[in-house]
């Protein structure tokens, strides 16, 4: 009697079965999702109901200012709010629709300037809150609409191009002011305000009460707007209209052809992560009490689609984690010595999490000491003054003691007086290096790569002591970029995004 047929994806991965296509006989593995800490952190998530999880999420972040009374934390802690909601914005047409926007920034200043103009002294108009806030959101989402009418026969790069044009306009008419002669009648009004901006914006008032006390005041108005947004934007995900835009995210020809409205669809999404943006810009003018031009460039969209990216695109709860882990980071990589433990602790975690089995991972760590301490000895016996070095904590440089500097310098090779303009050749050297070993160890494959891998990171940590610690502010992208890059190798959905699984 012959044995029952194997199910799909019930089988070990070791055993292949003949006539069963492998790929769908390991789709059980990739249902049941991935393993470890963040795997199970995920499923837990995933069982809690979502209530519970915003309620947590919300009363943690008001506790803020009743935890400290350190202004620069409760600063951090509004702003990162602020991206949050910017980030589950852009989301909607994201994560949801499928589609590329990349104008989403420009609702986010056109609702922050109109409420400059409707609540500030540039034209004498101080509208009252619960006036002003409901007809910019109100305003935003109309400009979303209309944008995306003449873009609705568009979709990914042409769709790219023509919201990424629009952001431009945006930037151009924010920064020249346009001061424009209206009717003839020779009364000329600066809109914007020029590379200026407009400033003196009133804050929010509600209930008879005016919102001074910054930032705490508009941490609890940003925790409460996310809050109403969630909840609204959690009924809209789980009823059609959320449904049908997965559905378009996924295939829109299929969509259309099972006779969903798909260029109605789009314009919800667009004109939806609008409204959001528009709250989120009336927030951060009365925040800011002023609207700069600056503030919405096109390094601010690259931030805001890490944060989507990085939680799990498609997942409400994991671009709003997005939003927090990569404004914190960028707040920490402001400091070289924060940035320098930011630095060796992603090199350890990703050795941790990546590098098996264990006895792989101990001779990694071992061939990594021991490569720099004869590196370091070599180059001390043939040039003493290149292992002399000081570490670098900021612009200068000077001695530090304690057990890491110490190790540190005996395991790296730091010339004396490393800071002079002729000793940065070294960390310029080092970091080519570095970028040749990376492209090196992508194409090399068994034993070689784990052998090309210690050179390898004691080159990253040379490059980064030698010259890129002392600009840690200004090379804050490219390490993120780093860290996404990483991230996107190993888990393509993001921390928290699903991964689609097709079973046929």
């Amino acid at each position: 009697m012959s044995a029952p047929a194997p199910t799909p994806g019930a089988e070990p991965a070791t055993s292949p079965q003949i006539g069963v296509d492998e790929w769908v006989r390991r789709s059980g593995e990739r249902i049941v999702g991935p393993a470890g800490a963040l795997g199970a952190l995920r499923r837990a998530a995933e069982r809690t109901p979502w209530y519970v999880l915003l309620a947590v999420f919300v009363g943690l972040v008001s506790a803020i200012p009743e935890l400290t009374s350190n202004q620069y934390i409760i600063g951090v802690a509004a702003d990162t709010m602020l991206y949050v909601l910017l980030a589950v914005g852009l989301n909607v047409a994201v994560g949801w629709a499928g589609l590329l926007d990349l104008g989403y920034i420009a609702f986010y200043g056109f609702a922050a300037y109109l409420y400059a103009e409707l609540s500030s002294g540039h034209y004498n108009l101080h509208w009252p809150t619960w006036q002003s806030v409901p007809l910019v959101i109100a305003a935003t989402i109309l400009l979303g609409f209309v944008l995306a009418l003449p873009s609705r026969r568009l979709s990914g790069d042409y769709l790219a191009i023509v919201t990424l044009f629009f952001l431009e306009i945006f930037n151009n008419f924010t920064n020249n002011g346009y001061a424009w002669n209206w009717l003839g009648f020779g009364a000329t009004h600066n809109i914007t305000g020029g590379p200026t901006g407009l400033t003196n914006v009133d804050p929010f008032r509600v209930f008879g009460h005016e919102l001074t006390n910054r930032p705490t005041d508009y941490l609890w108005v940003a925790t409460g707007g996310f809050a109403v947004i969630a909840v609204l934007l959690t009924f809209v995900n789980r009823s059609r209209t959320g449904r049908a835009w997965r559905a378009l995210r996924d295939d829109p020809l299929a969509a259309e052809l099972m006779g969903m409205p798909v260029k109605w669809l789009m314009l919800l999404a667009v004109a939806v992560g609008a409204g959001v943006a528009g709250f989120a810009g009336t927030v951060n003018a009365a925040y800011y009490q002023g609207v700069f031009p600056t503030t919405f460039y096109f390094p601010l969209l690259i931030t805001i689609y890490v944060m989507a990216i990085l939680g799990g695109a498609g997942s409400l709860g994991g671009v709003a984690v997005g939003a927090i882990v990569v404004n914190v980071l960028l707040e920490v990589l402001r400091t070289p010595n924060h940035a320098r433990w930011v630095f060796y602790a992603a090199v350890l975690i990703g050795l941790l999490a990546k590098v098996r089995p264990w006895r792989l991972l101990a001779g990694v760590l071992a061939g990594l000491v021991a490569f720099g301490v004869v590196v370091n000895q070599v180059v001390g016996a043939v040039w003493p003054r290149g292992v002399h070095g000081a570490i670098a904590m900021g612009p200068t440089s000077f001695t530090t003691h304690g057990f890491f500097a110490t190790c540190l310098r005996h395991w790296l090779v730091l010339p004396a007086h490393t800071y002079e303009a002729s000793n940065y050749q070294i960390g310029n050297y080092a970091f080519v290096l570095t970028i040749a070993l990376v492209l090196a160890c992508t194409a090399a494959t068994g034993w070689k790569r784990w052998v090309l891998l210690v050179p390898t990171i004691w080159g990253a940590a040379l490059a980064w002591e030698t010259t890129l610690i002392e600009q840690a502010p200004t090379v804050r992208p490219l390490l993120l970029g780093v860290i996404l890059i990483v991230l996107m190798a190993t888990r393509p959905a993001g921390l928290f995004g699903k991964t689609r699984v097709e079973v046929v």
